[in-house]
């Protein structure tokens, strides 16, 4: 890592020396640590004993007690095993719940409504809530009419319906530092949810992340527990109504589920499922902070992580899913697992897992093994694996949560009650949200605000475009492939400054690359990070496009022209922007604000009277980097040093000017990535995929793309569990074409030769899809004329097909075709000009060459 320039340092560090005035207006300050509770005698086990005590409040009483009971002296096993296993809409019929008695269906991220396409309005959700209800209830012999539970991911409003209104992510929420807003956004959230017939909403996110590589780190409040802590049981309280009441299904709320229990925000190295190393003390005083107001606020549900601690699978973890949450936390309501995370325990499949409920999971979510995973369960139930008093202790709590949710209560007059989608107050609110939550870095010389007469350029991919400002889970998982007309209540944030501008004379002209037709008085920039969800978000590195600047080149393009420049950077994390901000006067943390982008024009515009019409109000509830390398960036760790520091935030009344800062990042994109590829449906910066025919090359940036003349198809397709984890490629046949994996960077080329001596390996897992009828070759390209290729044909007719495998080569291997390994250009090469069709989930090196091959060699 290289040093910044010792000046340089000493200059940015006064950015942050003088903005006392502006933190103590924050209240997240620092993070005192309660005396340390005592380490784990064993790893991965947890001392209920040193956790904080708290308990359920309005799930149970008498009344609740004795319905439950008499329901469950009349269920079978079977119904019982039924109601601990959940579902996916887009594996589970409704007719299937006569045979396998499921108590609860969700909706994925990419799952649409029976019947209808991808993304769709709230009709079709309405009938597809209806038609697994109406099965669950049915009179029949042997089965007791129990209602079955939907369940979505409603993360940042009802993200998954056309017309929904969508909120900032939850980093914004943080910076808007403001616990009862999230009262009134989980009431409005919730509200958009029942009227659709869903009856729950897997939030709030209540991790705490460390490290801001980590691909989910927008959906954390806050680096800050007492953030998170302040904000856990407003937002329960607003998707819920007040613990105890009576019915919230019937009066426009539904049920909540606190995620992910237990430290998924502070995995190693920030990847995402991994492990948390954290010792007891610190997953207690960081990474438990929101759950215990959580749940005495009336949380009915909890979901699981992912993610391990100190080893052991939260999934499978007794000590913490049943002797802290249930026990010393009192937690009266159900266990929920996420997405087949049961079948990461040691030991388990997605299929079969006694150990996740004997650990404490309640019900299991198995999106497509439920089938499975329903009859080994009940055959574990039969044997006595899983015993029966654990059994019923799942079931008592599902079904007290439901009756409690007012699931038993037939009368709906919340679903589909007009007016409720998209509903004015909703969007008013969504705004306010966004004006509330925007934090300015940098206003040199005053550029903001912006008079209202004003001729202003708006530039940048982000200016027009709805899906880029909402981020990822915005009607779909990865918030890809959206068009404008699938947000028909939104604003883009052209379009809201163009609305303030021309009512009070002023002019916005829209050009996405800069050119315009009257010179501006100002240019307002939108640009960032392209939507991601989990997984697909995970970077090794906080450097804003890594090598080639496309952003930067248009803000220093303008700039030259002698036009002020504002940058309003749309980000799922903070991210080592400073060439960004040198080239300009003015800078806007604007996050991921969701459908309303019109709140960015009520504070970056002024009046008619030329004062502010609303003021910044955002302060950071995540550090800043000063470098690229800065991942794990938080206020109270040993040698904090960010540019702009936790809490930072400037207002019209500030009076900081921001110096031109360094522009070393302190990694290198190449360096950082040598080795890291495409993983889980996303290439690695400096890495892209290409497509190449007749010396034409396509970049694979998206879920789709298509070589010059067709010869080379690219299209998403799950792998390894992961919805759009892999890409599928198609040969046609008509001519030779490629796929490569190519660089980005300003030094196109990486030296290999230390990995190869070490003995590391390229590893590909890849599915055959259809068999290659032609010679198919692997290659590493070294420039002009310099190639070492391998034939691997016989690896891809090897059956089976269609079944996943990993294949690992040896870098000799290409030494000895004739690679430099020295000067690679193009790590990854493979051609054929035969028909073929393969998918590929994963492209990288590994230090493990056992079982690797050198084909033809």
């Amino acid at each position: 890592m290289k040093k910044m320039p010792r000046q340089s340092v000493a200059t940015s560090r006064s950015i942050a020396a003088g903005l006392t005035a502006a933190l103590m207006l924050c209240a997240c300050g620092p993070q005192a640590a309660p005396p340390p509770a005592p380490q784990a005698a064993t790893a991965g086990i947890a001392n209920p004993a040193s956790w904080p005590k708290s308990a359920s409040h309005g799930l149970k009483n008498a009344e609740t007690e004795a319905f439950v009971g008499e329901l469950m002296a009349k269920m079978s096993l079977e119904e019982k095993v039924g109601q601990m296993i959940q579902g996916d809409i887009s594996s589970v019929r409704p007719e299937d719940l006569r045979k396998y008695p499921l108590g609860s269906i969700l909706a994925g991220g990419n799952s649409p409504p029976l019947g209808a396409p991808d993304r769709a309005p709230a009709g079709p959700w309405i009938e597809t809530a209806r038609a697994y209800r109406t099965i669950s209830l049915e009179e029949r012999e042997g089965h007791v009419p129990i209602p079955v539970m939907f369940g979505i991911d409603a993360v940042h409003g009802n993200n998954n319906v056309i017309g929904a209104v969508i909120y900032p992510h939850n980093i914004a929420l943080g910076a808007a530092n403001d616990p009862a807003l999230m009262r009134r956004i989980g009431a409005a959230t919730a509200a958009e949810t029942a009227a659709v017939g869903i009856d729950w909403a897997f939030g709030p996110t209540l991790a705490v992340p460390q490290n801001d590589g980590w691909g989910r780190a927008y959906e954390g409040y806050s680096e800050n527990p007492d953030l998170v802590r302040s904000y856990a049981s407003e937002m329960v309280l607003g998707l819920q109504g007040e613990a105890g009441a009576q019915l919230p299904l019937q009066s426009g709320h539904v049920a909540s589920s606190p995620k992910h229990f237990l430290g998924d925000g502070g995995t190693h190295a920030g990847m995402d499922q991994g492990d948390n190393r954290s010792s007891e003390a610190d997953l207690i005083r960081i990474h438990a902070a929101g759950y215990p107001a959580a749940i005495e606020a009336g949380a009915m549900t909890v979901m699981a992580s992912f993610s391990s601690w100190q080893g052991v699978k939260m999934h499978g973890n007794r000590s913490l899913l049943t002797d802290v949450l249930k026990g010393r936390m009192g937690f009266d309501g159900f266990v929920v697992g996420d997405w087949n995370g049961h079948g990461q325990i040691p030991g388990c499949s997605n299929e079969s897992c006694a150990a996740t409920f004997n650990a404490g999971v309640d019900m299991a979510m198995a999106p497509d093994s439920w089938k499975g995973l329903y009859e080994n369960t009940l055959a574990q139930a039969r044997s006595g694996e899983i015993p029966m008093a654990r059994i019923d202790d799942a079931v008592r709590r599902i079904l007290r949560v439901k009756y409690r949710l007012g699931l038993f209560d037939q009368a709906r007059p919340w679903e589909g009650k007009a007016g409720v989608i998209g509903a004015p107050e909703h969007r008013a609110l969504a705004r306010e949200v966004v004006r509330k939550s925007l934090v300015l870095l940098k206003n040199n010389g005053g550029v903001l605000p912006i008079k209202a007469s004003a001729k202003v350029l708006v530039a940048g991919s982000g200016a027009d475009d709805v899906g880029q400002q909402s981020g990822g889970w915005s009607l779909s998982w990865q918030g890809t492939g959206n068009q404008r007309a699938d947000f028909p209540n939104a604003q883009t944030i052209f379009e809201g400054l163009r609305e303030a501008l021309q009512s009070s004379g002023g002019l916005a002209e829209l050009s996405v690359d800069g050119k315009f037709k009257q010179r501006p008085d100002v240019a307002i920039v939108v640009y960032g990070e392209t939507p991601y969800a989990e997984l697909v978000g995970d970077i090794q590195t906080l450097e804003f496009q890594p090598g080639e600047k496309q952003d930067l080149a248009l803000l220093k393009k303008l700039k030259a022209q002698g036009i002020p420049v504002v940058s309003v950077f749309l980000s799922g994390r903070p991210l080592w922007v400073n060439p960004e901000l040198n080239a300009s006067d003015a800078f806007v943390a604007a996050w991921l604000p969701g459908t309303e982008g019109g709140g960015i024009a009520d504070v970056l515009v002024a009046g008619a009277d030329g004062k502010p019409r609303h003021d910044f109000h955002g302060k950071l509830s995540f550090s800043w980097p000063r470098t690229a390398a800065q991942l794990e960036l938080n206020k109270g760790q040993a040698n904090y040093d960010p540019l702009f520091p936790l809490g930072y935030g400037l207002t019209y009344a500030s009076t900081t000017t921001v110096p031109m800062l360094a522009e070393v990042s302190g990694v290198s994109a190449a360096t950082t990535n040598a080795g890291n590829y495409y993983r889980n449906g996303r290439s690695l910066p400096p890495w892209q995929l290409a497509l190449r025919h007749d010396a034409k090359t396509t970049l694979a940036t998206g879920n789709s793309a298509d070589s010059d003349g067709g010869a080379l198809s690219l299209r998403a397709t799950d792998a390894n569990g992961i919805q759009e984890g892999g890409r599928r490629l198609r040969w046609s046949g008509s001519s030779e074409a490629s796929v490569a994996v190519v660089s980005n960077a300003a030094e196109k080329s990486v030296n290999l030769e230390r990995q190869a001596n070490a003995d590391m390996v390229l590893q590909l897992q890849y599915r055959v899809d259809s068999a290659p009828e032609g010679p198919v070759s692997l290659a590493m390209d070294c420039g002009a004329g310099c190639r070492g290729a391998v034939d691997v044909t016989s690896i891809f007719n090897a059956p089976p097909a269609g079944q996943w495998r990993t294949v690992k080569f040896r870098l000799d291997c290409f030494r000895k075709a004739g690679a430099k390994l020295a000067n690679v250009v193009e790590p990854f090469v493979l051609s054929t000009a035969a028909a073929f069709e393969l998918s590929i989930a994963e492209v990288r090196l590994v230090a493990d060459p056992a079982g690797a091959v050198c084909p033809g060699q």
